[in-house]
């Protein structure tokens, strides 16, 4: 018990959650970015509220909210763009990721030990799916750009 009160100690435990919230905003960062992509009457969640998956302990909660919006608003624009996708997309790889970042809050070393290594595999593929998302209405904007400027130089 004596080596948890040493600075040493202290030192490490500011500094990795410190690097854990740091990468906690680069995600939101990328969530953020792609529903600003999103038509507003199209979100589900305001951009700049993802930034909640950030903070500590009130992310438990807030991550199975991002992953519900994000998936509602990514319904949403794809049915309004006409973009055939699956059926709830970024939904399944986030409520994992959501279930497996609760489940390493839970205080038993063994099981939150476990649950961490699964926490940052679910994490990367559900930003990885988000990213792929993301650059899906990218090109899409640029496709539909495209467009309009053919179309002026029709007319």
């Amino acid at each position: 018990m004596k080596e948890i009160s040493k600075p040493e100690f202290i030192y490490t435990v500011i500094a990795v959650w410190t690097v854990r919230i740091i990468i906690w905003l680069f995600f939101a960062n990328t969530i953020r970015k792609t529903l600003k992509l999103i038509a507003i009457e199209n979100q589900c969640i305001k951009p700049n509220q993802v930034f909640g998956i950030a903070i500590p302990f009130f992310n438990i909660y807030w991550n199975f909210e991002v992953a519900k919006h994000l998936r509602d608003s990514l319904i949403n624009e794809f049915y309004d763009r006409k973009i055939a996708t699956e059926e709830a997309p970024s939904y399944k790889k986030g409520s994992l990721y959501s279930w497996v970042y609760l489940a390493t809050n839970i205080p038993l070393y063994p099981i939150a030990a476990l649950a961490l290594i699964f926490h940052f595999i679910t994490m990367i593929n559900y930003w990885i799916e988000i990213n792929n998302y993301k650059r899906i209405l990218e090109q899409h904007n640029t496709f539909r750009s495209q467009e309009e400027l053919e179309k002026t130089h029709e007319d």
